[in-house]
C-alpha cells in the first residue's frame, strides 16, 4: 500500500470519523434525497476519496482521488445552472479566496437547487496543500448570503467532543515531536486511536444554547433562489 493510500485510510477511518456524525448524515441525506427527485446531476467539489452517489460528479485537484474532473473550486468547468445539488465538505479552509469558490458553486447550481456546505471551526493546521481559514456559523451564513444563497439550515457538524479530541491529539503529537522530532506522526496515530472516546461527548453537547461556543465545525444547507 502506498503511503498516500495509507494516509487516506488513516484520515477517513480514524482521524476524520466526524463525517459519520448524525447531523452530517442527516443533512447529506436530505441533499441526496433531492438529487434522487431531480433529473439534473449532482456535484461534489473537493471530493477526495468520497463517492456519495452514482449521479454526483466528483471534482478535485488531487489526481490520486481519481475524480471525474481535475479542477480548482474557484473555476469550475461547468455551465451555469447545471446541477440540482452541490456538496463541499471541508474544502473552503484550504482556499485562498473561499468566497470565489462559493460564487462558483452558486453559479453552477440551478435555480431552486441545494448546496450542502461543511466547514471546520476548531481543528489543527492541516495543509492540503495549504490551510487558510476557520469559520464560525455566523461567518458561514454571511458568506452564503453574499453568494446569493438562502440559508435553510445551519447546525454544528460536530461538537465540542470532536473539537477537544482534535486539539488534544495535536497537543500530544507536538510534545512528542519536541522530544523526538520524528515522533510526530507515530504519536499522532497512537493518540488519535486512544483518545477517540472524547468524541462521544458530541451527542450530548451538540445541542443547547451553548452549542456554538466550541463546535468542531459547522454545516449549512443553502438554496439558490428561483
Amino acid at each position: 500500500m502506498r503511503r498516500s493510500a495509507l494516509h487516506r485510510w488513516y484520515v477517513s477511518k480514524i482521524l476524520a470519523r466526524h463525517n459519520t456524525s448524525r447531523p452530517i448524515q442527516q443533512a447529506l441525506h436530505q441533499a441526496l434525497r433531492e438529487l434522487d427527485a431531480s433529473s439534473a446531476p449532482g456535484l461534489n467539489v473537493g471530493c477526495g476519496a468520497t463517492n456519495l452517489h452514482p449521479r454526483i460528479l466528483r471534482v478535485d485537484l488531487d489526481p490520486l482521488a481519481l475524480p471525474d474532473y481535475l479542477s480548482s473550486a474557484d473555476k469550475l468547468p461547468f455551465a451555469d445552472n447545471t446541477f440540482s445539488v452541490a456538496v463541499s465538505q471541508e474544502v473552503l479552509e484550504h482556499l485562498r479566496e473561499p468566497q470565489l469558490a462559493l460564487a462558483e458553486l452558486a453559479r453552477v447550481v440551478r435555480p431552486g437547487g441545494l448546496l450542502y456546505l461543511q466547514t471546520p471551526f476548531i481543528i489543527g493546521y492541516h495543509a492540503a496543500p495549504a490551510d487558510y481559514w476557520r469559520f464560525t456559523h455566523e461567518g458561514l451564513a454571511a458568506m452564503l448570503q453574499r453568494a446569493g444563497l438562502a440559508v435553510e439550515a445551519l447546525e454544528p457538524a460536530v461538537g465540542p467532543g470532536t473539537a477537544l479530541y482534535r486539539i488534544v491529539v495535536e497537543f500530544v503529537s507536538v510534545i512528542a515531536a519536541r522530544v523526538y522530532p520524528s515522533a510526530y506522526l507515530p504519536a499522532k496515530a497512537l493518540a488519535a486511536a486512544l483518545l477517540a472516546p472524547l468524541r462521544w461527548f458530541d451527542s450530548w453537547l451538540i445541542v443547547g444554547e451553548q452549542r456554538w461556543r466550541i463546535p468542531g465545525g459547522c454545516l449549512a444547507l443553502a438554496r439558490k433562489p428561483i
